[in-house]
């Protein structure tokens, strides 16, 4: 069978960063002669892009691999591959768990599937999980949107907080340079991309393994610089960047955001819990006062900024006390979107070794409490939008009632109106909100909004 006739599939777990890797190894597979198949048993290559953040991930993993193994036995020329976190951490005890798999590799590999399945094609069964410099990317991601785009600036992380895999599996930090970042942001723009969200485990670290710093001893390259050098990348007309962390977050990087018109008013800081107690068993190197005054920071600059963080319940040894110092702060700061978790031990992290572990009733309990406030304070949070002309970038058709498209504000809500996806998709569009949910907005189109102009 020639790769042009071959088909793949690529099922994707977890964070940004990991859509970001399937989009790469979709354009390395492209690239190959292999086409996309919507449905996994239809596929001759079958990839898992896996994350170990929680553990229901990690187990639906394992099952959807079953199924594919148990196909393997029917067709020998199925190839098989899990890439991502879960590939890095177990490495080669996947291959005695599962030894239908063909090639087991992790996030720091992804540039190099083409490579790795030359070698399965050859008859290997693969592992490649050791520390790699990542090369800088040449491959085209193909990309899920054809409106908005991620765009990898440093990959890894250096922080140790005690939940945590990442570490572990995503390597050290690397930077990539201004000038790759800003290459690949001008492309997107001529393909016809309106949005990119800037992506780092850790984005606020960006540039510190880069050379060169000032006379005063300031690094050169810092994300803030990197905002103020793609600015004006031409027809990208919003930018936005994730994850944030609370002890890099500065108000020079503030004050960028509210200077820089493409730059959108919505942040996304993880501040994890409310306690400075449990804030310093995480490692996470800040208190809750420091996480205070930067979203005060961000609200004198920009009063109406959309703000959304993670937090973690039920984290071993946290009391009823320590739980209810995080409900104040969800609470005191009325976040527009909150990602909860019940704390999961994930293997090799220090957490997960304490003997302080709260039973699963407990977590789940808290869980269910601190997603009931979640949901009052982004109602009320969604108030602020009610009857307000918004800017919506039109995405997709609504999946739901095809006589409405959506998109999303410059504050991440998603935003849904009556119109035609053939002609607003890719456009900036002025909509009057009519109607206000805790995640949600529906409203009228009113007219196109103007681009923002280059240069500005």
């Amino acid at each position: 069978m020639t790769s042009q006739s071959r088909r793949y599939h690529i099922t994707t777990f977890g964070c940004q960063m990991n859509k970001a890797d399937s989009e790469r190894m979709a354009g390395v597979l492209e690239d190959m002669g292999f086409i996309w198949s919507e449905a996994p048993e239809q596929a001759d290559v079958v990839l898992y892009n896996t994350c170990t953040i929680r553990d229901n991930a990690e187990q639906k993993v394992y099952s959807y691999l079953g199924r594919q193994a148990k196909r393997k036995h029917q067709q020998p020329d199925l190839t098989l591959i899990v890439a991502g976190c879960v590939a890095q951490q177990e490495g080669e005890s996947l291959l005695r768990r599962v030894p239908e798999l063909d090639l087991v590799m992790g996030p720091q590999h992804a540039n190099r599937l083409k490579d790795l399945l030359e070698q399965v094609f050859n008859g290997n069964q693969v592992v490649a999980t050791e520390p790699v410099h990542i090369f800088e990317d040449i491959t085209k991601p193909r990309r899920d949107s054809e409106v908005t785009a991620w765009v990898n600036v440093i990959y890894g992380c250096n922080e140790r907080c005690t939940y945590c895999v990442v570490p572990n599996v995503r390597g050290v930090e690397q930077s990539r340079t201004p000038e790759a970042i800003r290459a690949e942001m001008e492309t997107l723009g001529q393909q016809g991309f309106k949005e990119v969200t800037l992506l780092g485990q850790n984005i606020d670290a960006y540039g510190r393994d880069l050379p060169g710093s000032t006379p005063e001893g300031r690094h050169l390259h810092t994300l803030t610089d990197l905002l103020y050098f793609v600015h004006d990348v031409p027809s990208i007309e919003r930018i936005r960047f994730a994850t944030s962390h609370p002890r890099y977050f500065t108000e020079r990087l503030i004050a960028a955001c509210a200077e820089l018109p493409k730059v959108c008013e919505h942040f996304h800081i993880p501040f994890q819990s409310g306690d400075n107690d449990i804030l310093k068993a995480m490692s996470r190197g800040y208190t809750h006062e420091r996480y205070r005054r930067i979203i005060d920071t961000i609200r004198r600059y920009m009063p109406d900024a959309a703000i959304s963080a993670d937090a973690i319940v039920g984290f071993p040894g946290e009391t009823e006390e320590q739980f209810q110092h995080t409900m104040d702060l969800v609470e005191d700061i009325g976040f527009d979107l909150l990602n909860t978790a019940a704390y999961s031990p994930r293997p090799g992290t220090p957490a997960a070794a304490w003997d302080n572990q709260l039973s699963e009733e407990e977590k789940s309990d808290r869980l269910q409490r601190i997603n009931h406030l979640v949901s009052i304070k982004a109602a009320e949070r969604s108030q602020r939008y009610f009857d307000r002309v918004e800017e919506v970038l039109v995405e997709v058709q609504n999946s739901k009632d095809p006589n409405q498209v959506m998109g999303r504000t410059r504050g991440n809500r998603l935003t849904f109106f009556t119109g035609d996806i053939a002609e607003l998709k890719g456009q900036l569009v002025k909509v009057k909100i009519t109607e206000v949910r805790a995640f949600s907005l529906t409203g009228e189109a009113v007219g196109v909004a103007q681009a923002v102009p280059v240069g500005v």
